[in-house]
């Protein structure tokens, strides 16, 4: 062995990185970009004008002979936040009615982009299903929902993001499933924050020490994964336990023994008898 494999594991990001800044840097369409004149009007008009919203600032921006669309006027606009609190405890109110569900890319070793859909319920961080797919679309991602909360006593809400993915036959879809949808404020991921910190862990703890060949590879690793994170893993929101429970094993139930997962990534422990 001439290196070691967390080497070759940076090279293939380092490689994947420069991929991708080769593929942006060949784009040449979009809107033009703004110069930092024009990002700071909006700022300043808005920030003038606190009770503006994009459609007042943009048409005030037209009279003024700056010419943008109403869209790149939202995205430069300093939006507020809403109360925190609010959200905090909608979320603990209803955490056993709540189905939290998010995408998220993993490149291969081919540089292709595969992306995972996860369905998390928020009372036990459970993962009541998870996906992969190379087209990722709204209806999809609509069916994934349906076939994992088909079981009596379900979440009824189902919170999500505002990913373009989803689109609106998303929303269409899960209705007729008599589901709620939640959007997510615009640039606020900690709305959907259960759903940001199980993904956080799958890639931190799992797929940053892996490169991945195919979607059949993926889905392998994330089953593995996700059964050691369901059984294994403990939860600070939990009460440091798993999300299905674990019981607590006293030092007279025998040595303690130890299996590897993920070929030694992690390991489960349990107490045996000798």
């Amino acid at each position: 062995m001439i290196v070691q494999p967390e080497t070759v594991i940076r090279w293939h990001r380092t490689g994947y990185r420069l991929y991708l800044r080769w593929k942006r840097q060949r784009r040449r369409y979009g809107r033009p970009r703004l110069t930092l004149e024009e990002r700071e009007l909006i700022r300043r008009i808005a920030r003038e004008n606190p009770l503006w919203g994009a459609p007042h600032v943009h048409g005030e921006l037209l009279k003024l002979g700056v010419e943008m669309s109403q869209a790149t006027v939202a995205k430069y606009m300093k939006h507020r936040r809403p109360p925190s609190q609010g959200w905090k405890t909608f979320l603990v109110n209803h955490a056993r009615e709540i189905a939290a569900v998010d995408f998220f890319e993993v490149p291969t070793v081919a540089m292709r982009s595969l992306y995972e859909f996860l369905v998390l319920a928020h009372d036990r961080r459970k993962v009541l299903g998870f996906e992969v797919t190379d087209t990722p679309t709204g209806e999809w991602a609509a069916e994934q929902v349906i076939a994992a909360l088909d079981f009596d006593g379900a979440p009824t809400f189902v919170l999500r993001d505002g990913d373009h993915k989803y689109g609106d036959v998303f929303g269409e879809r899960i209705g007729l499933a008599r589901l709620e949808e939640i959007i997510s404020v615009r640039y606020s991921p900690w709305q959907n924050g259960y759903a940001e910190r199980v993904i956080g862990s799958i890639r931190r703890e799992c797929l940053d020490h892996v490169i991945i060949f195919g979607t059949d590879h993926l889905r392998r690793v994330l089953a593995e994964y996700l059964a050691y994170y369901h059984l294994s893993r403990t939860h600070l929101g939990l009460d440091e336990d798993c999300p299905e429970s674990r019981e607590v094993e006293p030092p007279e139930a025998g040595e303690i023994l130890s299996l590897p997962v993920l070929r030694g990534l992690r390991h489960r422990y349990w107490r045996r008898a000798a």
